[in-house]
């Protein structure tokens, strides 16, 4: 009897102990403060959680979940009732999402604003108001995982087919064109500056200069050309003029006569010089392209020394039959 009473004097301690603790803890937990109510409808998962989950606000708790249920008002979403504090500023543009904590899987309600609206989202009656559910992190990464993968399948695949045998070969091949190139290039280069190359560009820079020389002249011709005109247009506008007389006439004539010297005297000779100037240019030129298409290796090499003629130091007669 002894020992019965013992063992139900600690089973008795033992549940009033247990019941202490869950009272502690009910009250530890307990929320006095005044929440309002508001429901969100969700087409998306709601793994993870669970009621009395917390509901932020920015990252601040404001609340807690109160219950998830099906919607009956639309077919395939989740309807989530939560308390909010009267702290928290619930607008017409404040919107919820599932946002997880770490690793654990544990899922809450987060509340954002976009902050277009500064209404208060106020319930109606026994209607609560509704929060628009946006997808979260992990709802988008679900949603775009099967295309990211593909879009994996796919470059892997170019991939293997770049790296394929008979590719790596071609790109060797092209990797070694590249080095014989630019040994060439360097070699030419090398060569180039070895060569009478100064010569060659102090030859061209003097032909230059006399074209140069020839098209200034041939602008002071067309300048010549230009006052010649001028005047004619001058004589024209006084021989048309109302009230002109014989001796206007004669006077024009004489104007017409002295152009007519001016011209002989200063643009025939201009041109006249212009044109020999222009056929001796062409002349040079044309016996430089002579001698680059006779003795090519001249632009690299230098035109080289003269043969010599008869009666000079090395002159050999030709071998007549």
């Amino acid at each position: 009897m002894e020992n019965k009473s013992h063992a139900i004097g600690a089973g008795a301690f033992v549940l009033v102990v247990a019941a202490l603790l869950v009272a502690l803890a009910a009250w530890l937990t307990r929320d006095t403060g005044e929440h309002r109510m508001f429901e969100i409808s969700s087409r998306e998962g709601v793994t993870g959680l669970q009621r009395q989950a917390g509901v932020r606000y920015k990252g601040v708790t404001v609340g807690r979940v109160q219950s998830i249920t099906l919607d009956p008002d639309t077919v395939g979403n989740v309807r989530i009732r939560i308390g909010v504090d009267d702290s928290a500023p619930i607008t017409q543009s404040t919107f919820a999402s599932l946002g997880f904590q770490g690793v654990t899987g544990l899922a809450f309600i987060q509340l954002d604003d976009a902050g277009e609206s500064k209404e208060p989202l106020v319930s109606t009656g026994d209607t609560l108001a509704r929060i628009p559910m946006r997808p979260g992190l992990m709802s988008r990464l679900t949603d775009q995982g099967a295309g990211l993968l593909t879009k994996l399948d796919d470059a892997s695949q170019r991939v293997n087919l770049l790296l394929a045998p008979d590719n790596q070969k071609k790109l060797m091949d092209a990797v070694d064109n590249l080095g014989q190139a630019a040994a060439t290039i360097n070699q030419l280069a090398k060569t180039a500056n070895q060569s009478n190359l100064p010569a060659l560009a102090q030859e061209a820079s003097v032909t230059l200069k006399g074209l140069r020389e020839t098209s200034d002249r041939l602008g002071d011709s067309a300048d010549s050309v230009r006052t010649s005109a001028d005047a004619f247009k001058v004589m024209s506008k006084r021989m048309t003029e109302p009230g002109g007389t014989l001796d206007d006439i004669s006077q024009g004539s004489e104007a017409l006569q002295a152009t007519g010297q001016t011209l002989n005297t200063t643009l025939v000779p201009r041109l006249s010089r212009t044109a020999d100037d222009t056929a001796r240019t062409v002349r040079q030129l044309g016996r430089a392209v002579d001698a680059v298409g006779d003795n090519p290796q001249s632009l690299l090499l230098g035109s080289g020394a003269a043969t010599p003629g008869p009666g000079e130091p090395g002159f050999t007669a030709p071998n007549t039959r």
